[in-house]
């Protein structure tokens, strides 16, 4: 594969997936105290990627959970964050400015602070009650963060009694790293397609539903405009019929991603209707991934990873083909703002 290093890949995932136990044992202790709700905090992508986990815990546990933007709830404030808060605060760097602030504006409240970072020994791991540091990349850190965001939710579900086969699910996601591997493996021809597409466009459409938007907004706001400088509309496939389809016309490039959840009837609904007005669209769906051993219920859990892992391989010709290095800003952490 282009600029890939499968064993640092696959010691990354692992490192993630072996988050369980800790994870769990925190999450038990939290919940034994009397924690009453949990916030997932954070900043740009990091944030974007504890949704799937956020949904989760909104659709199929009672207990209360909420996501916010750091920034917006420092100045703004939540009644909800208290004593009995269990705050989780993603940071790839663990220097994150807005995050910092965040969780220091939790701790005054009195809430317990679980930081997960990519780096120790870092401003977020140091000053949190509790930190769990799994090494990662931008390349690696949407899977890892992802699973670390799913396994805090299977375990508050499992220790209020709101999931069943929790340990069969954790010993299917053991093997997840040799999974996600398999997928880049099999993806890999595809993704230098996907990347010539990507590359001769400088406007694209992306969309997704359930368990695949969160990737979709991720790719288009956090790789395509961040990291590649491409204009990009990332947009729920439940709103692309108010809005965005306006903005349909021949030669518009449309990227649908698919997973398995109930919101796959809704990015289908848009599959149907874009080749209508333009024919260059693009549908990457996570049931054309071969996964042996994985349930129906944990594949649809596990599709913003798959999707995640197969991106990163179009990422990685995209640079090349394009001349422009992921790691190449303007502003980003250049400029004081």
């Amino acid at each position: 594969m282009l600029n890939f290093d499968e064993q640092r890949f696959l010691d990354i995932q692992a490192g993630a997936v072996a988050l369980a136990e800790p994870i769990d044992a925190f999450v038990t202790e939290r919940l034994a105290a009397g924690a009453t709700n949990v916030f997932f905090v954070g900043s740009g992508g990091a944030g974007i990627l504890m949704e799937p986990a956020v949904r989760l815990l909104q659709t199929r546990s009672t207990f209360p959970t909420f996501h916010e933007m750091p920034a917006e709830l420092v100045e703004t404030g939540s009644l909800q964050l208290g004593a009995g808060s269990i705050v989780v605060i993603p940071s790839l760097s663990g220097t994150t400015l807005e995050s910092i602030r965040a969780l220091e504006y939790a701790q005054a409240r009195g809430a317990t602070v679980l930081t997960l970072t990519g780096h120790a020994e870092t401003p977020l791991a140091t000053a949190a009650d509790v930190n769990l540091t799994t090494f990662a990349a931008d390349d690696t850190s949407s899977e890892t963060f992802t699973v670390q965001s799913l396994l805090i939710a299977l375990s508050i579900m499992h220790a209020r009694g709101e999931l069943e086969g929790y340990d069969e699910v954790l010993a299917q996601l053991e093997t997840l790293p040799d999974a996600l591997l398999g997928v880049k493996r099999g993806f890999e021809e595809r993704a230098a397609e996907l990347a010539r597409v990507i590359a001769a466009s400088d406007y694209h459409v992306i969309t997704g539903a359930g368990g695949s938007w969160p990737e979709a907004y991720y790719y288009g706001m956090c790789i395509l405009e961040e990291m590649q400088w491409i204009r990009t509309r990332p947009v729920h496939a439940s709103d692309f019929f108010h809005g965005t389809l306006e903005l349909l016309e021949p030669g518009v490039s449309v990227v649908a991603l698919k997973g398995e959840d109930a919101g796959r009837a809704l990015v289908e609904r848009v599959e149907a209707f874009v080749p209508r007005i333009t024919d260059t669209l693009t549908v990457i769906d996570t049931a054309d991934f071969e996964l042996l051993g994985f349930s129906p219920e944990v594949r649809a859990l596990l599709a913003p990873a798959l999707l995640a892992t197969a991106l990163e391989r179009v990422s990685a010709h995209l640079e090349v083909l394009r001349d422009h290095p992921l790691t190449t800003r303007r502003y980003y952490r250049q400029l004081q703002y």
